[in-house]
Parts: C-alpha cells; sequence; structure tokens
C-alpha cells in the first residue's frame, strides 16, 4: 500500500518572491508556490509508486536503509535488494551482529559498497548509543556514521513525519525548472539551491511531508533530466518558468568526463564480485583480472584492503605462490584476499 497524502487545507501562498541569492529574474516570475505545492501534491496522491518504504507500516530503520540504497542507484535495482535485506536484518540489532561478509555479499551490485559498511557501523551506533532504535531529529541522525545531511532530512520527513528541508537531485531539478527557468540545477549544491527549496518548504508539518514526497516523485518521473514529459507535469497549467522561457538548453558543460571502462572503479567492482562469488581470491587471480596492467590491480586492491572491503587472506595467497610459480610474473606482489 502506497502512504498518499493529500493536500491538507490551509491558505495558499502569494506569488514566489525573489529568493535571497538566486540572482534569478525567474525567481521573481515562477509559479505562484501554493499553487504549484498544492499541484504536485495532488499529483502524487493519484500517481505515487506503489514502494515497500512508503507503506504505512515501514519502519523507521527500513526507510533508513532504503534512502542509503537510493544514494546515484535507481529503484528497479535497489527493490529486490531491500527486500532481501530486511527480511534478513529488519532491525538495527540484527544487522550490528552480521557477520560483514554476508553484509557485503547481500550488498551485491549495488554499488558503492562502501555505504554498506557504514550502514553496518550505523546499526551498531544505534544499538550502542540509542537502545536499537533509529534517533529522533536531524543534528541526533547526522552523528550516526554515514548519514549526512540529505539522509538525515529525508529520514526526518518519511519516517518521523517532521518539517525537514529535504533536497536530492529529483528537487533540485524540479525547483530549478519550474521556479529559476533553468534546465538543469546548479553543477554542486549552492547557496542559491538551499534557499529556493527552503523558501519553498511549506510552514505546516504534514504539508511538508507531503510536498518532500510529492517533488521527489516528480522529479524521478515526470521532470527528469533528459526527457521531460512536460504535457504530462501538473505544473503545466501553473506556470513553469522553464517552459514559459522556451525551455532553454542548459549551460554547457566543459568538464571532461572520464568513461567508466577502465576505471579504478570499475576494478574494484569486479574484484568484489570476485570476491562475493568465489568467497576469497589467490594473487594469481587477481592478476588476471587486467594483466595488461598490473599496477592498477595492485592499487584498486590496497585500496579496497584500506577501506575494509576486503582482508588479506593469507591461505589463498600461500596456495597461489606454490600453485602458480611463474604463471604471472606479477602476481607475486599482490596479497590473496577474502570477504572480512
Amino acid at each position: 500500500m502506497t502512504r498518499s497524502p493529500t493536500a491538507p487545507k490551509g491558505t495558499t501562498r502569494p506569488a514566489a518572491p525573489a529568493v535571497p541569492g538566486t540572482e534569478d529574474e525567474a525567481a521573481a516570475a515562477g509559479p505562484d508556490l501554493g499553487a504549484m505545492i498544492e499541484a504536485t501534491i495532488a499529483w502524487y496522491a493519484e500517481t505515487a509508486r506503489d514502494l515497500p518504504w512508503r507503506s504505512p507500516d515501514a519502519t523507521a530503520w527500513g526507510i533508513l536503509v532504503s534512502e542509503v540504497m537510493l544514494q546515484q542507484t535507481p529503484v528497479v535495482r535497489v527493490l529486490p535488494r531491500w527486500l532481501e535485506w530486511m527480511q534478513r536484518w529488519p532491525e538495527p540489532a540484527a544487522l550490528a551482529d552480521a557477520p560483514t561478509s554476508e553484509v557485503l555479499r547481500a550488498w551485491d551490485r549495488l554499488g558503492y559498497p562502501r555505504r554498506a559498511l557504514r550502514l553496518q557501523e550505523c546499526a551498531r551506533e544505534i544499538v550502542r548509543a540509542h537502545g536499537g532504535v533509529v534517533p529522533r531529529g536531524e543534528e541526533r541522525l547526522r552523528s550516526l556514521p554515514g548519514i549526512g545531511e540529505y539522509t538525515a532530512a529525508a529520514v526526518t520527513a518519511f519516517a518521523h513525519h517532521d518539517r525537514a528541508v529535504v533536497v536530492d537531485t529529483n528537487i533540485r531539478r524540479v525547483l530549478a525548472r519550474a521556479v529559476r527557468g533553468r534546465a538543469l540545477p546548479d553543477r554542486s549544491y549552492s547557496a542559491a539551491e538551499r534557499a529556493l527549496a527552503t523558501h519553498a518548504l511549506p510552514a505546516e508539518r504534514e504539508r511538508s511531508v507531503a510536498w518532500n514526497q510529492a517533488v521527489m516523485e516528480l522529479g524521478a518521473l515526470v521532470c527528469t533530466a533528459r526527457t521531460p514529459r512536460c504535457a504530462q507535469c501538473p505544473l503545466a497549467g501553473i506556470g513553469c518558468a522553464w517552459v514559459a522561457a522556451g525551455r532553454p538548453e542548459p549551460e554547457q558543460d566543459t568538464r571532461r568526463r572520464q568513461s567508466f571502462e577502465g576505471t579504478d572503479r570499475q576494478m574494484r567492482g569486479r574484484i568484489m564480485a570476485l570476491l562475493r562469488e568465489q568467497g576469497a581470491a589467490a594473487p594469481a587471480m587477481l592478476a588476471a583480472l587486467d594483466p595488461e596492467d598490473p599496477v592498477r590491480v595492485e592499487r584498486c586492491v590496497r585500496s579496497l584492503l584500506a577501506d575494509g572491503l576486503a582482508a588479506v587472506a593469507e591461505e589463498a595467497g600461500e596456495a597461489a605462490t606454490e600453485g602458480d610459480a611463474g604463471a604471472e610474473g606479477d602476481a607475486g606482489t599482490l596479497p590473496g584476499l577474502r570477504l572480512p
């Protein structure tokens, strides 16, 4: 069942004034914020995806887990992992006591596996300092390992139903277009965006929670980065500043993008996949992942050890040295690895 908030009755805000620091004429000429909020919440109530962490009986722990998993990872990849995770570790205490190797296996291919380690550290701190209950309040949440500004605000709003300025990429994009008249948000979260998001948040607690949920969903499903579906947007008749300006192209980004192929991140992912499948990897197995660039392999092995994502497997190293002597000239510089 989806938690579908409806807009509480209240006074409608006047048209958005210029937000200090935005330096945008569109901020003054943008849509009526009250109408924008009401239309977005009403749209969400009708079209929100039925996701388990939005269920009325979802726990604060389950919502915290979903927010960590969803960082830079699409819902379609998170959903099966979240369901499995919550079945195995439905409470912080269960995850706190789990073997780290099993935690990393369960994380599977969600990417950025350090999130899994931080989540277990977070569970242990919740047990140690908060009696196994996810604490309430952004300041207390941010004191937990791996919990930053966004996650603390999201848990505050979606789990505890308190007022908080929740700002992710989707929300930034909707506000950039609808209010500032820009195709995309600033390259990094700016003071102008923070001021706008704070200004747009309804003062009423229930309405603020509903707005956070709704505007995030609007950015995820309709006001997308590459192919926005403006004809289906609830703000189409409200006066989206970007549409009114003729949907101008984004400012050209001259920064060079590095392809994923051949990166250390790719190699780290391949090593972690090998460890999840095999439990341990001998030096020769690691060296064979990129025989053309042994320095890259060793660099990634060392970084995984430093991050706590892998541990030295002495037995694997000794067995490989005896059985594969001379097979890989560079394997001798690598330790065998296992999951921690």
